[in-house]
């Protein structure tokens, strides 16, 4: 891996001016914000929250998002923020918990678990980045691998919104996706870095075409609205809850970790245990603030990472401006509803090419590891195996108690765990095999031959 000594990012991301760095900002916000309000959307949605407090859900949500991004890019002293051009965003893996927490104690003991489980996270952050020779690629890759394969189907809904594939938003998606792989495959300069937000703008003109958008909610949102802390009242703090959105502080903390990593295999930052326990940090910092505001704990957002990687930007001034962009949204209700009014189909189709490339990331982390006279391939398979039980059958651990439906209803955390505690197994427990040395033959075997 290619590394610096410092948390500069690449030269070749230093020269950009005002324009291109509002403009890439802006980028960010746009991949990234359908997959961050959808977490409040479902959560509202699962304990019959009404539209408008659901809104308020989402304007913290996104005050949290930009709060958290900006201390990721920009970083807080030596305490807080990886120094890294990484978007925070509300976890996909809290989900499942939370819901299920609300359900069982009510929805104050959400959030009061939430808030235990970021003390948690800040206290373990940098026990947790002394451990990384137990995330080789292997455990690595599955995660990531994970994570893409699990949300393509997230893009798919939005295509389709639910419903069987028609003519329709089926060429309209195909027409985005081509518009995106052109300026990536036949662009220079900008038009390459910004694929992603020219496909979505002329994705929504031809949509309006084609009669597919509807921005009337726009008009009746406010201009500016605060989120309020503790809007549900005071938080509680069962001991069980705490410790399942512990559990899933510590799934988030791997997630986050490989997103680290592979953004520094592709812009050749230097990831070291501190720079990790400051990232990790700042994600025990956002269950605390998101339990205090109502909001969802943050990690970094695998669209994000991928758009790094296909830009090939990693100013971190670019980053900031995306939470600026963030935190004016969280304020401003009308400028968010606009860009949640997108039509589903180009959201969903520009994330289809960002939630992919996540999984291609995760192959190629992969592709690092050796599979030679060695379990690792035995790893991986099992991992995925076990990620992809509760996509293909979502009801299977539905008879299991909470806390089973918590670490395995959910895809990533069950490939992270399997690939963890396997790699732990094969490769870290006494008595594990280890690959047989090269025969000394061999060498004298290829002196004769040459001959």
């Amino acid at each position: 891996m290619l590394t610096t000594s410092s948390d500069a990012p690449p030269a070749s991301s230093r020269a950009l001016g005002w324009w291109r760095t509002g403009a890439f900002g802006a980028q960010h916000v746009i991949v990234m914000y359908t997959g961050c309000v959808t977490v409040p959307l479902v959560f509202g949605a699962a304990l019959g929250l009404d539209t408008k407090t659901t809104g308020i859900l989402v304007n913290a949500d996104l005050l949290i998002a930009g709060i958290i991004t900006i201390i990721q890019a920009a970083g807080i002293g030596k305490f807080l923020g990886a120094k890294m051009p990484v978007v925070a965003g509300a976890s996909f893996t809290a989900v499942t918990p939370m819901i299920l927490i609300g359900q069982e104690y009510g929805i104050n003991a959400v959030y009061g678990s939430m808030i235990g489980a970021g003390v948690f996270g800040v206290l373990v952050a940098i026990p947790f980045s002394k451990l990384l020779k137990y995330f080789p690629p292997t455990v690595r890759g599955a995660a990531v691998t994970m994570i893409g394969l699990s949300l393509i189907g997230k893009a798919v809904s939005m295509i389709f919104d639910d419903k069987p594939a028609d003519g329709a938003h089926l060429s309209l998606a195909l027409g985005i996706i081509v518009v995106a792989v052109a300026l990536m495959r036949y662009g220079r300069g900008f038009l390459r870095q910004a694929a992603v937000s020219i496909a979505l703008v002329l994705g929504t003109a031809a949509a309006a075409a084609m009669s597919m958008t509807d921005f009337s909610g726009v008009g009746d949102a406010s201009w500016f609205g605060v989120p309020q802390p503790f809007f549900f009242g005071a938080p509680t703090f069962p001991i069980a809850g705490i410790i399942s959105m512990s559990i899933v502080m510590l799934v988030i903390f791997i997630e986050s970790t490989a997103y680290m990593m592979a953004i520094g295999e592709s812009t050749g930052i230097d990831v070291t245990p501190n720079r990790i326990a400051r990232g990790l940090a700042a994600d025990g910092a956002s269950s605390i603030l998101a339990g205090l505001w109502t909001s969802f704990p943050d990690t970094i957002f695998a669209q994000n990472v991928s758009l790094v990687r296909i830009t090939r930007v990693a100013a971190r001034s670019v980053v900031v401006v995306a939470g600026v962009i963030l935190l004016i949204l969280a304020v401003m209700p009308k400028l968010g509803e606009t860009i949640a009014s997108l039509p589903g189909v180009v959201i969903g189709s520009v994330s289809l090419v960002m939630f992919a490339t996540v999984a291609g990331t995760g192959v190629s982390t992969l592709a690092q590891a050796d599979y030679r006279d060695n379990d690792n391939l035995l790893i991986v398979s099992l991992a995925l195996g076990a990620g992809m039980i509760p996509i293909v059958a979502s009801d299977v651990y539905s008879d299991f108690p909470s806390e089973v439906q918590i670490i395995f209803g959910n895809a990533i955390s069950s490939a992270v765990i399997t690939a963890f505690v396997l790699n732990l197994f094969f490769h870290h427990f006494p008595g594990r095999r280890r690959r047989p040395a090269e025969p000394a033959a061999d060498a004298t075997a290829d002196q004769e031959v040459v001959a």
